[in-house]
């Protein structure tokens, strides 16, 4: 499937972040699209753990929101953490699927942890929640996010969910490289 025949991208998620960053990167080159968000699950826990259960999650959402809305391509995001001998880090994957089965999968912001967040994450805090109770805030996963607070804003999140999603898409923005 070429992307200037695709009229309808569904996104694993609700969260407006994630639907931007979706439309931004997919829109030039499928300008007759339109993009939905879709409610699904991950099948992953709230908090995956580790690059191989959250690349999961981003593809079984990108899976479910393709079918349930019947749709040229689903994307799904997914943002997890990883333990490592140098602390905790973040990570996040996108996956696009197409009609055929076709996949890309596309990653991963790599980027370290202050140990009060990791100690909460590990204590089974959501990572959003766990930077909530960092700055004092509210629901900041839905806006600047991990990424965004702790570069003090250099990266945002959408932006940075942008070239996940970049990365996911190139089996289908060069298919000749991948027959």
């Amino acid at each position: 499937m070429s992307l200037e025949t695709v009229r309808l991208v569904a996104i694993g998620s609700l969260n407006p972040v994630k639907i931007a960053a979706v439309r931004a990167v997919i829109t030039p080159r499928a300008p007759r699209a339109t993009f939905t968000g879709a409610a699904v699950a991950s099948s992953v826990p709230d908090q995956p753990f580790g690059d191989d259960d959250t690349i999961r999650g981003a593809r079984t959402r990108a899976e479910a929101a393709r079918r349930a809305l019947d749709a040229d391509l689903g994307v799904g995001i997914e943002g997890g953490c990883v333990d490592t001998p140098d602390g905790m880090r973040t990570c996040a994957w996108a996956a696009v699927v197409d009609r055929s089965g076709r996949v890309g999968t596309g990653g991963s912001l790599a980027m370290p942890l202050p140990e009060a967040v990791a100690r909460l994450v590990r204590g089974g805090t959501e990572l959003g929640h766990a930077m909530d109770a960092l700055v004092g805030q509210h629901n900041t996963k839905q806006g600047a996010g991990a990424v965004g607070i702790l570069t003090d804003g250099i990266v945002d999140r959408q932006r940075a969910y942008e070239t996940l999603v970049a990365y996911a898409l190139a089996p289908f923005l060069t298919p000749e490289f991948w027959r």
